[in-house]
């Protein structure tokens, strides 16, 4: 995503247990292109010191107003226009008192107070702290004036209490100040919800030994990253693989090709687009073998039995979401995804080769894309890439078709 790249992002941090993650968050966001700024109250500066955030944000880090030479030509001042964005992280109960209050008694307060950009808290505190009325009037106030939150979230806290109060972790806040500063020629999917399938599964043999493939869930996982980046709400049932989860998605983890079939069919209800990216496997063992199978003979046959074809289900569902297949083959690209197009009735369809070094375990790939009456070329790129043009292309025939709906391939008119 290239929302924050250039974004001049002023980071201040206030004395809470949080601020621990704040450096965290200033690696996240320059590695999204942004230059960010450090303001540590006092407090701040005896939990983490400003020697970290400088040294991972590449810039002096400033702690009070009483600092001499950066006041000679009021620094303040000049950080607080630099700014496009003023975010708080972790803010404070105290810190929120003092904005509700027009107080300016800190630098980081006084920057709050002087800025024009943008200001975004991200509070943290007990959860005492934070459902008491004096906080939320603090914040309601505070919202009326235009000032922005992310979180905070529940669960255990420092103090070993559980609640409401913990600063939302530093990928979901990238993640939100990144959506919002997303272009609006960007947001190709906003409004509308996604179910991602990706990665491989797992048909267990015996309790140690399965039938799988050598998808990676790469393309998968970027695919889903690229539609909530476009703003859509993105649900992701994932095989298993070891990718860390995109920001800002909703992730279900499976194994076997029957639990996506289920997990994923029970969320497709006021699903918009469903974009199947996983290497679910065509068959599985008929039985599983309850103890380690031993080695006695030269030979070993296993019975094997078909596998629901959950996009072959997805698109026969009377109010079906608009529905995108992968196809990756070895041989003949276009002939074996057109009949995988027209044979499951999809709306789409982004073949692929793969092969040794092609496609699998990869960092890139090409792809093309087949419809009804169209086609599209994606050329060799980065897999991140790839999904973002691949969401664009599909974002279009998506709006396309709700303006003048067409049969899906394969689908006779007469119901």
């Amino acid at each position: 995503m290239t929302a924050l790249r250039d974004k001049r992002i002023l980071l201040g941090v206030s004395g809470g247990i949080a601020a621990y993650k704040s450096p965290d968050l200033v690696r996240r966001l320059r590695e999204r292109g942004a230059e960010v700024r450090v303001v540590m109250t006092e407090s701040a500066a005896r939990l983490v010191s400003p020697t970290v955030f400088q040294a991972v944000s590449g810039q002096p880090v400033r702690c009070g107003l009483w600092d001499d030479q950066a006041e000679a030509a009021m620094g303040h001042i000049e950080l607080a226009r630099w700014a496009d964005i003023v975010l708080v992280a972790p803010a404070t109960a105290n810190l929120m008192a003092e904005l509700a209050a027009g107080s300016a008694g800190s630098l980081l307060t006084t920057l709050c107070l002087v800025s024009r950009a943008p200001l975004w808290l991200a509070p943290a505190m007990n959860q005492a702290m934070w459902t008491h009325p004096a906080t939320w009037a603090n914040r309601e106030l505070l919202a009326t004036r235009g000032v922005r939150f992310i979180g905070p979230e529940s669960g255990g806290q420092a103090c070993g209490d559980e609640g409401p109060g913990r600063m939302s972790e530093p990928p979901a806040i990238v993640h939100r100040l990144a959506m919002d500063s997303l272009p609006p020629a960007e947001r190709v999917l906003e409004g509308l919800s996604v179910l991602v399938t990706a990665g491989p599964t797992r048909e267990p043999i015996d309790p140690v030994r399965f039938v799988s493939n050598r998808s990676s869930g790469k393309m998968g996982f970027a695919v889903a990253r690229a539609a909530a980046e476009a703003g859509a709400r993105v649900t992701l049932v994932a095989g298993p693989v070891s990718i860390p989860s995109p920001e800002g998605i909703e992730r279900v983890d499976v194994e076997t090709a029957a639990q996506m079939y289920e997990q994923t069919m029970a969320r497709i209800s006021g699903a918009d687009i469903y974009i199947g990216a996983a290497a679910i496997s065509d068959y599985r063992p008929e039985t599983i073998a309850a103890q380690k199978i031993k080695k006695r003979a030269d030979t070993l046959a296993l019975q094997m039995v078909r596998s629901p074809d959950l996009l072959a289900s997805m698109a026969a569902l009377p109010s079906r979401p608009f529905t995108v297949g992968f196809a990756a083959e070895t041989e003949r690209l276009e002939e074996h995804a057109t009949a995988k197009l027209r044979g499951k009735q999809l709306d789409m369809i982004i073949a692929n080769l793969v092969g040794a070094r092609l496609g699998f375990d990869t960092d890139d790939n090409s792809a093309v894309v087949l419809w009804e009456d169209g086609r599209e070329d994606l050329a060799r790129s980065s897999k991140a890439e790839l999904a973002h043009r691949i969401v664009s292309v599909v974002a279009r025939r998506f709006r396309a078709r709700a303006q003048s709906p067409v049969t899906p391939v394969g689908r006779s008119q007469v119901s």
